[in-house]
Protein backbone atom coordinates (compact mmCIF):
# COMPACT_ATOMS: atom_id res chain seq x y z
CA UNK A 1 0.00 0.00 0.00
CA UNK A 2 2.74 2.22 0.68
CA UNK A 3 4.48 1.43 -2.52
CA UNK A 4 1.65 2.48 -4.00
CA UNK A 5 1.15 6.07 -2.00
CA UNK A 6 5.08 6.85 -2.92
CA UNK A 7 4.04 5.97 -6.81
CA UNK A 8 0.97 8.45 -6.73
CA UNK A 9 3.07 11.21 -4.85
CA UNK A 10 0.41 10.47 -1.97
CA UNK A 11 2.09 12.38 1.33
CA UNK A 12 2.66 9.88 3.87
CA UNK A 13 3.72 9.88 7.39
CA UNK A 14 4.80 6.58 9.32
CA UNK A 15 5.69 6.35 12.47
CA UNK A 16 7.80 3.28 14.07
CA UNK A 17 6.09 2.70 17.67
CA UNK A 18 8.43 0.79 20.62
CA UNK A 19 7.16 0.66 23.91
CA UNK A 20 9.49 3.93 24.57
CA UNK A 21 7.46 5.95 22.30
CA UNK A 22 3.99 4.82 23.38
CA UNK A 23 4.95 5.56 27.12
CA UNK A 24 6.12 9.11 26.07
CA UNK A 25 3.10 9.90 24.21
CA UNK A 26 0.95 8.56 26.75
CA UNK A 27 3.56 11.07 29.31
CA UNK A 28 2.82 13.87 26.78
CA UNK A 29 -0.97 14.68 25.14
CA UNK A 30 0.85 16.86 22.19
CA UNK A 31 2.87 14.10 21.35
CA UNK A 32 0.46 11.47 21.63
CA UNK A 33 -1.87 13.71 19.53
CA UNK A 34 0.81 14.28 16.82
CA UNK A 35 1.85 10.84 16.22
CA UNK A 36 -2.15 10.37 15.73
CA UNK A 37 -2.09 12.31 12.66
CA UNK A 38 0.25 9.81 10.82
CA UNK A 39 -0.97 7.31 8.24
CA UNK A 40 0.13 4.88 9.56
CA UNK A 41 1.67 3.18 12.96
CA UNK A 42 3.87 0.03 12.54
CA UNK A 43 4.44 -1.84 15.62
CA UNK A 44 8.05 -1.27 15.96
CA UNK A 45 9.54 -3.57 19.14
CA UNK A 46 8.60 -7.08 20.07
CA UNK A 47 6.94 -5.47 23.16
CA UNK A 48 4.28 -3.59 21.21
CA UNK A 49 3.59 -7.18 19.71
CA UNK A 50 3.76 -9.11 23.21
CA UNK A 51 0.88 -6.06 24.44
CA UNK A 52 -1.29 -6.71 21.46
CA UNK A 53 -1.29 -10.41 22.70
CA UNK A 54 -1.95 -9.62 26.40
CA UNK A 55 -4.73 -6.82 25.37
CA UNK A 56 -6.41 -9.90 23.06
CA UNK A 57 -5.93 -7.69 20.03
CA UNK A 58 -2.91 -9.48 18.15
CA UNK A 59 -0.67 -8.35 15.58
CA UNK A 60 1.05 -10.49 12.53
CA UNK A 61 4.54 -9.23 14.10
CA UNK A 62 7.03 -7.22 14.46
CA UNK A 63 7.95 -4.14 11.71
CA UNK A 64 11.27 -2.77 12.59
CA UNK A 65 11.95 0.52 11.60
CA UNK A 66 15.22 -0.45 10.36
CA UNK A 67 13.78 -3.45 7.95
CA UNK A 68 11.47 -0.51 6.62
CA UNK A 69 14.35 1.92 5.51
CA UNK A 70 16.11 -0.81 4.27
CA UNK A 71 13.14 -2.36 1.90
CA UNK A 72 12.11 1.13 0.90
CA UNK A 73 15.81 1.55 -0.41
CA UNK A 74 15.51 -1.61 -2.33
CA UNK A 75 12.83 -0.83 -3.33
CA UNK A 76 13.11 2.74 -4.52
CA UNK A 77 16.53 1.49 -6.34
CA UNK A 78 14.68 -0.81 -8.64
CA UNK A 79 12.13 2.16 -9.33
CA UNK A 80 14.76 4.65 -9.98
CA UNK A 81 13.21 6.98 -6.65
CA UNK A 82 15.10 9.74 -5.40
CA UNK A 83 15.61 10.31 -0.99
CA UNK A 84 16.18 13.00 1.01
CA UNK A 85 18.11 11.77 4.60
CA UNK A 86 18.06 13.58 7.70
CA UNK A 87 19.94 12.71 10.99
CA UNK A 88 22.61 11.59 13.02
CA UNK A 89 26.24 12.92 12.87
CA UNK A 90 28.03 14.04 9.59
CA UNK A 91 30.40 11.41 9.88
CA UNK A 92 27.39 8.85 9.61
CA UNK A 93 25.70 10.48 7.26
CA UNK A 94 28.59 10.26 4.43
CA UNK A 95 29.54 6.93 5.35
CA UNK A 96 25.80 6.43 5.07
CA UNK A 97 26.03 7.87 1.42
CA UNK A 98 28.90 5.64 0.52
CA UNK A 99 26.85 2.42 1.38
CA UNK A 100 23.36 3.75 -0.12
CA UNK A 101 25.75 3.89 -3.55
CA UNK A 102 27.27 1.12 -3.17
CA UNK A 103 24.15 -1.20 -2.74
CA UNK A 104 21.11 0.39 -4.39
CA UNK A 105 23.05 2.60 -6.94
CA UNK A 106 19.68 3.31 -8.94
CA UNK A 107 18.81 6.06 -5.93
CA UNK A 108 19.06 9.58 -5.81
CA UNK A 109 20.02 10.78 -3.13
CA UNK A 110 18.54 14.53 -4.04
CA UNK A 111 20.17 16.06 -0.41
CA UNK A 112 21.36 15.02 2.94
CA UNK A 113 22.27 17.15 6.86
CA UNK A 114 22.98 15.93 9.74
CA UNK A 115 20.77 15.87 13.10
CA UNK A 116 22.51 18.92 14.36
CA UNK A 117 21.06 22.19 13.25
CA UNK A 118 19.44 24.80 15.16
CA UNK A 119 17.60 26.70 12.23
CA UNK A 120 15.77 24.25 9.65
CA UNK A 121 15.20 26.96 7.04
CA UNK A 122 17.79 25.67 4.68
CA UNK A 123 16.65 21.93 5.51
CA UNK A 124 12.88 22.54 4.44
CA UNK A 125 14.05 24.62 1.26
CA UNK A 126 15.94 22.03 -0.32
CA UNK A 127 13.33 19.49 0.62
CA UNK A 128 10.95 21.60 -0.65
CA UNK A 129 12.55 22.65 -3.70
CA UNK A 130 14.00 18.58 -4.76
CA UNK A 131 10.47 17.14 -3.82
CA UNK A 132 12.29 13.71 -3.20
CA UNK A 133 9.96 10.51 -3.13
CA UNK A 134 10.93 9.37 0.03
CA UNK A 135 12.12 11.65 3.68
CA UNK A 136 14.32 9.69 6.50
CA UNK A 137 14.41 11.57 9.19
CA UNK A 138 16.51 10.27 12.39
CA UNK A 139 16.79 12.77 14.93
CA UNK A 140 14.91 10.02 17.73
CA UNK A 141 12.07 10.73 18.66
CA UNK A 142 9.94 13.17 19.80
CA UNK A 143 11.94 15.43 17.44
CA UNK A 144 11.87 13.71 14.70
CA UNK A 145 8.11 13.08 13.96
CA UNK A 146 7.55 16.48 15.21
CA UNK A 147 9.70 17.94 12.29
CA UNK A 148 7.63 15.56 10.11
CA UNK A 149 4.19 16.48 11.24
CA UNK A 150 5.29 20.37 10.99
CA UNK A 151 6.98 20.39 7.27
CA UNK A 152 5.33 17.20 5.45
CA UNK A 153 2.82 19.33 3.49
CA UNK A 154 6.02 20.53 1.98
CA UNK A 155 6.51 17.57 -0.54
CA UNK A 156 4.44 14.66 -1.08
CA UNK A 157 6.77 12.41 -0.03
CA UNK A 158 7.16 9.31 2.06
CA UNK A 159 8.10 10.76 5.50
CA UNK A 160 9.14 8.42 8.08
CA UNK A 161 11.12 8.60 11.74
CA UNK A 162 13.52 5.82 12.07
CA UNK A 163 15.42 6.76 15.06
CA UNK A 164 19.20 5.07 14.59
CA UNK A 165 19.28 3.32 11.39
CA UNK A 166 21.70 5.74 9.77
CA UNK A 167 24.21 4.79 12.40
CA UNK A 168 23.49 0.92 12.03
CA UNK A 169 23.20 0.63 8.17
CA UNK A 170 26.11 2.72 7.86
CA UNK A 171 27.99 0.72 10.03
CA UNK A 172 29.11 3.13 12.78
CA UNK A 173 26.31 0.72 15.23
CA UNK A 174 26.24 -3.06 15.18
CA UNK A 175 23.18 -4.58 14.61
CA UNK A 176 22.07 -7.73 16.69
CA UNK A 177 23.04 -11.06 14.87
CA UNK A 178 20.25 -12.61 13.69
CA UNK A 179 20.03 -14.79 16.88
CA UNK A 180 19.02 -12.55 18.62
CA UNK A 181 16.85 -11.10 16.15
CA UNK A 182 14.56 -14.14 15.43
CA UNK A 183 14.46 -14.80 19.29
CA UNK A 184 13.25 -11.46 20.50
CA UNK A 185 16.44 -10.75 22.05
CA UNK A 186 17.78 -7.62 19.94
CA UNK A 187 16.99 -4.99 22.86
CA UNK A 188 18.73 -6.55 25.11
CA UNK A 189 22.10 -7.53 22.78
CA UNK A 190 21.89 -3.98 22.36
CA UNK A 191 21.73 -2.99 26.20
CA UNK A 192 24.93 -5.20 26.36
CA UNK A 193 26.51 -3.45 23.76
CA UNK A 194 25.59 -0.32 25.32
CA UNK A 195 25.04 -0.31 29.32
CA UNK A 196 24.13 2.84 28.87
CA UNK A 197 21.15 2.54 27.52
CA UNK A 198 20.01 1.52 31.26
CA UNK A 199 18.20 4.27 31.66
CA UNK A 200 15.99 4.01 28.46
CA UNK A 201 15.01 0.39 29.22
CA UNK A 202 13.65 1.20 32.60
CA UNK A 203 10.50 2.03 30.36
CA UNK A 204 9.95 -1.46 29.36
CA UNK A 205 8.94 -2.61 32.77
CA UNK A 206 6.89 0.37 32.71
CA UNK A 207 5.33 -0.26 29.65
CA UNK A 208 4.31 -3.62 30.89
CA UNK A 209 2.48 -2.67 33.51
CA UNK A 210 0.55 0.05 31.77
CA UNK A 211 -0.08 -2.77 29.44
CA UNK A 212 -1.37 -5.04 32.60
CA UNK A 213 -3.38 -2.00 33.87
CA UNK A 214 -5.01 -1.66 30.40
CA UNK A 215 -6.08 -5.19 30.50
CA UNK A 216 -7.68 -4.76 33.95
CA UNK A 217 -9.34 -1.87 33.14
CA UNK A 218 -10.31 -2.89 29.34
CA UNK A 219 -14.17 -4.14 28.81
CA UNK A 220 -14.70 -7.58 28.88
Amino acid sequence: MIEQRIQHHQNTFIVTANPEIVIYANQHSSYNQLIKRADYITPDGIGIVKAAKILNDPMPGRISGFDLFVQFLKWGNEHHKSIYLLGSHQAVIDDLIKVIHHRWPNLAILGSHNGYFSDSRAITKQIQVKQPDMVFVALGYPKQEAFINRYRKLSNSLWIGIGGSFDVLSGHTKRAPQFWINHHVEWLYRLLKQPQRIGRMMSLPRFLIDVYKQKMTKPK
